[in-house]
């Protein structure tokens, strides 16, 4: 496909809204729509029944952008700027992809790629459709919603033919062509209707934002808004760019709310409109307007030019929005209302969403527009809980911004958890899969999760209440859930779909809520199962790798044996890991399950020799020992092996005191700094290479460890212990290396930290003289293969991985007992588990924080049952939702809607571009062949030209051929059920 989209006619763009709401009550994708309450606010000589509605871009270009955001709610709307350069000109200008919304937002688009006479033609539509829509489908008041135009970028332009014409035709569609059609097909498909549609409006706007581009002059800026007021007597706000906050307030607000990898410099703030030549231009217009009986505001804000230095999209520059605008957006808000005593109209922008939009409101800001928000998943859907929440409050008349409650968000949006970026940034959420033609939902916590857990099955389980059942399921995978639901390192969470909400579910919280409450009933349901004969089993190590082991072991019916050194099972979490993070009553129930189903324990003596447990008739032998050796930290010093330090102190052999250094950043290096700090350290600092977003803890551990009060060393590489100091040498960040950490160079500066004792948490590993004595060979890294080179000998957890999580133990755990039993193990489901598609379907653009931990099945979005974010997130509405005979549901990629935004691609799961890689529809020939997307195009009745793998092939649909079945049903269901997609 090409980045080509073109507008819809207005017959099939009507017949696509008919049609679908007839089938299944939805308009181009909106689960809910919003009917309106009879609350409204004036605005322009009109009214407008909610506040909101989409900002100038790319989800008010098209006809239909617009009619699915009327239907989640938007009732003012900024429709897509036009400049004198449009179509082909200005699509060459626009790189793909162009829009980036996986977090803060970043765009390289700024004006319609359609022409503007295409574009006058889609608000047009538009307004015609919502005109009728609103009553015969009783949505609101058919005069209870704005069109604003969004104009740019010089008067010259603004004043030649192409842009007067479209301001002339938006303020007065009767001279325009579309107009009249729109009518005719209405009153067609509404004939009941004839005389309401007869009477619409034809001043489709009669208002206006001016936008203009970096660096425009002051005295442009107010020739535009001064022709627009006096000449064409329209409603104006002018957009202000954030850089009128100057770059020292910029750079000093991004920096501290963790944005110091976005860059920009000072040539934008220099070049564009200043403080000291707006508040006198702003007076003016502001004067200007009221003597022609016209409102005048400001637009909050512009986006905002940072420099293209990652690779996040193809230019060397870009537009950032989104959590991290708001902070500039609103301190500039702060100070408007400041300077004008909140006289003056404020529209705002520029990170606005469900979690402050009612305090903007609260606070006299309206309209308010919004962008990034709605380019994630829940898209369009996304707006009606932002209106429903703003509803409650009392709707008034502009009479001013309340400059304190501004002030207020401006303070509090520094620290607010959703605009201040994470110490760490999340790592990919994407699958190593590729996305498949059918059948794409999937759960990406699933995915992430070693042991492939059902995540979403027993997170609703725990929702109703039906806990017994929900670890049950649970441990059907994992044999150890009071240490993974207190320790996991998580990494589902990490994958979970409702970081692009809010927060991730919390999944290790609720699998913890699961073993407390179903622990008894699961402990006594369990029976002893048949013995396997000619199995024996001996696993060395009774850490969390072998006891998971000896559980799926025992589970299967083998005899099972663990040999265990130490006085008692549970390895590093029982003997080093500190009691506050986990309770050894915690440890011994996950034991006691295991043992339960007969697994004998040796503990206190070192295991036999591997020929001499063969000798004692085992026939598989596990090595499951743990990474005890500490690594080399290689300075001089009192240094000591973290943990073997955190052992001796939590057996009470070491005391703490005076002042310690941890070097190292893992998880194992947090766990040692607050655990010296809990026992009587004085002072106790982290010492990293490089930053703390490189660091590899977890960032719950980083905020716990700053909680404890362990101070962080960043950006030092530790030298020399002596005299109760750590030298260390500074050193700076230079390029990425391969796993896209920058790699730290020394400055040859030094600093010294107070230290008396230096716990070295870098590299502990595996003695792998253990493995060697017994004829086992091992890799550079002292590492053997899981199946070794002895027969019948394997490895897992720390001992085939190094340091690795529990979760990795257990999933190698499962891959031994495999292998010893000689197939996998299987269960079913519990009906009770699943969630129905509606229920799913519901849950979508509804934002929600973390609350109640057993509830938290009320904020999974229940992605194995319905993912959809690629239909979600596309502004254009290109990736359509096919309902199929069966009940399923498949997603179908539209060539003619898509301008290869990029968008999809960000919030798919797969390895993969929707845009790209879905089965796509395309409308002409030319399309087909301008493509390399697998696809249909429908030739008329049963034939078909279908690209499945290389050269597309015709296809007779009334006879037997050699398409793959289940993609022959999905092309028949859209040719037989969704013919206007290709009308």
């Amino acid at each position: 496909m090409s980045e080509k989209m073109y507008p819809i006619p207005f017959r099939s763009l009507m017949n696509w809204v008919v049609t679908e709401y007839a089938d299944c009550g939805e308009i181009f994708g909106i689960h809910k729509a919003y009917r309106a309450s009879g609350k409204s606010l004036p605005i322009f000589g009109e009214r407008i029944e909610t506040p909101f509605g989409p900002a100038a871009g790319p989800n008010s270009q098209l006809a239909q952008n617009i009619i699915a955001a009327y239907v989640a709610g938007a009732r003012f709307f900024e429709v897509k700027t036009v400049q004198k350069m449009d179509g082909a000109d200005l699509a060459a200008c626009v790189p793909r992809p162009c829009i980036l919304a996986n977090d803060e937002g970043y765009n390289q688009e700024w004006s319609t790629e359609l022409t503007v006479p295409q574009a006058m033609d889609e608000y047009i539509k538009a307004w015609c459709a919502l005109k009728v829509l609103s009553k015969v489908y009783d949505l609101g008041d058919p005069d209870g919603f704005v069109f604003n135009m969004s104009v740019g970028y010089d008067l010259e332009g603004i004043k030649g033919e192409k842009v007067n014409t479209y301001i002339d035709g938006m303020m007065d569609a009767r001279r325009t062509a579309i107009f009249g059609e729109c009518k005719a097909v209405l009153k067609e498909l509404f004939p009941a209707e004839s005389d309401f549609i007869d009477a619409i409006s034809p001043r489709v706007s009669g208002s206006v934002t001016v936008s203009t581009l970096h660096g425009c002059p002051p005295d442009e800026i107010e020739r535009i808004a001064s022709y627009l007021i006096s000449e064409k007597h329209l409603h104006t706000f002018v957009k202000c760019n954030p850089t009128i906050l100057g770059y020292e307030t910029a750079r000093r607000t991004l920096d501290a709310m963790g944005y110091d990898y976005i860059v920009f410099d000072e040539h934008h703030f220099n070049e564009d409109l200043q403080w000291a030549d707006a508040v006198p231009m702003f007076q003016r217009l502001q004067k200007l307007a009221d003597s022609c009986g016209l409102e005048f505001g400001l637009k909050l804000s512009n986006t905002f030019p940072v420099d293209t230095t990652r690779g996040e999209l193809p230019n060397n520059e870009m537009y950032m929005s989104g959590r991290s605008l708001f902070p500039l957006t609103i301190e500039m808000c702060h100070r408007i209302s400041r300077q004008f005593g909140g006289r003056m109209r404020i529209s705002f922008a520029g990170g606005a969403e469900y979690f402050n939009c009612d305090k903007l409101f609260a606070a006299g800001i309206w309209p308010i527009t919004v962008a990034t928000t709605i380019l994630k998943p829940g898209g369009y859907n996304r707006l009606l809980q932002m209106v429903e929440k703003v509803e409650a409050l009392p709707y008034r008349p502009f009479s001013g911004t309340d400059t304190q409650a501004i002030c207020d968000l401006s303070t509090a949006s520094h620290t607010d958890f959703h605009h201040v970026k994470p110490i760490k940034p999340l790592p990919s959420r994407k699958s190593d899969k590729q996305v498949p033609w059918l059948d794409c939902f999937m759960a990406p916590c699933k995915g992430g999760c070693p042991i492939e857990q059902d995540i979403p099955e027993y997170v609703e389980l725990v929702r109703k209440g039906l806990y017994g059942p929900a670890l049950k399921l649970i441990t059907e995978k994992n044999p150890l859930p009071f240490l993974t639901g207190t320790i996991c390192a998580h990494r589902c969470q990490t994958k979970c779909s409702r970081n692009f909400y809010d927060e991730s579910v919390r999944i290790r919280d609720t699998k913890l809520v699961a073993a407390e409450r179903g622990y008894e009933a699961l402990m006594a349901s369990i029976r002893h199962p048949a013995k396997v004969a000619g199995k024996k089993a001996a696993i060395i190590g009774g850490g969390p790798t072998g006891i998971a082991a000896a559980y799926f072991l025992g589970r299967a019916g083998v005899e099972t044996t663990i040999f265990e050194r130490e006085q008692c099972l549970g390895g590093v979490p029982r003997h080093v890991i500190p009691a506050f993070r986990i309770t050894n009553e915690a440890i011994q129930k996950d034991i006691a399950l295991m043992e339960k189903y007969g697994v004998e324990v040796r503990c206190g003596a070192p295991a036999p020799s591997v020929a001499e447990l063969k000798a004692m008739g085992y026939t598989h032998i596990l090595y499951a020992v743990g990474a005890w050796k500490p690594g080399r930290l290689g300075i001089p010093g009192d240094v000591a092996g973290a943990i073997q330090w955190m052992k001796g102190v939590k057996a009470g052999n070491i005391s703490v005191g005076g002042n310690v250094a941890v070097v190292g950043a893992g998880n194992t290096a947090m766990d040692a700094a607050r655990l010296a700090k809990r026992s009587g350290a004085q002072h106790v600092t982290i010492v990293y290479r490089r930053t703390r977003k490189y660091m590899p803890a977890d960032e719950h551990e980083l905020a716990l460890a700053l909680a404890d009060g362990v101070v962080f060393a960043e950006l030092c590489a530790p030298v020399e212990q002596k005299d109760g100091v750590l030298r260390c040498e500074k050193m700076k960040l230079g390029e990425a290396d391969a796993s896209g950490r920058r790699s730290p160079v020394a400055t040859g500066e030094y600093v010294d930290i107070p230290c008396d004792l230096v716990i070295s948490a870098v590299g502990e590993q595996v003695d792998s003289d253990l493995l060697t004595s017994n004829g086992v060979e091992v890799d550079g890294k002292g590492r053997p293969a899981f199946r070794t080179n002895v027969e019948g000998v394997y490895a897992a957890g720390d001992a085939r991985r190094g340091p690795a999580t529990v979760v990795e133990g257990i999933a190698d755990a499962a891959q031994f007992a495999e292998a010893v039993i000689g197939a996998p193990h299987t269960y079913d489901i519990p009906q009770q588990a699943y969630i129905t598609k509606a229920d799913a379907i519901a849950k979508k653009g509804i934002l929600r924080m973390s609350g109640c931990t057993a509830c938290e099945g009320e904020r999974c979005l229940q992605c194995s049952t319905a993912c959809e974010n690629c239909a979600d997130s596309c502004p254009n509405r290109a990736n359509v939702v096919i309902a199929m005979a069966d009940g399923s549901h498949q997603i179908l990629h539209v060539d003619k809607m898509c301008n290869e935004c990029g968008n999809c691609t960000q919030f798919c799961p797969y390895h993969s571009e929707p845009c790209h890689d879905k089965f796509t529809l395309f409308q002409t020939a030319e399309d087909m062949a301008d493509s390399h997307n697998a696809g249909v195009l429908f030739l008329g009745g049963d034939r078909v030209k279908v690209r499945t793998f290389g050269e597309p092939k015709e296809y007779d649909l009334s006879g037997s051929n050699d398409l793959p079945a289940e993609l022959e049903k999905l092309i028949v269901t859209v040719r037989d059920r969704y013919s206007y997609l290709f009308a």
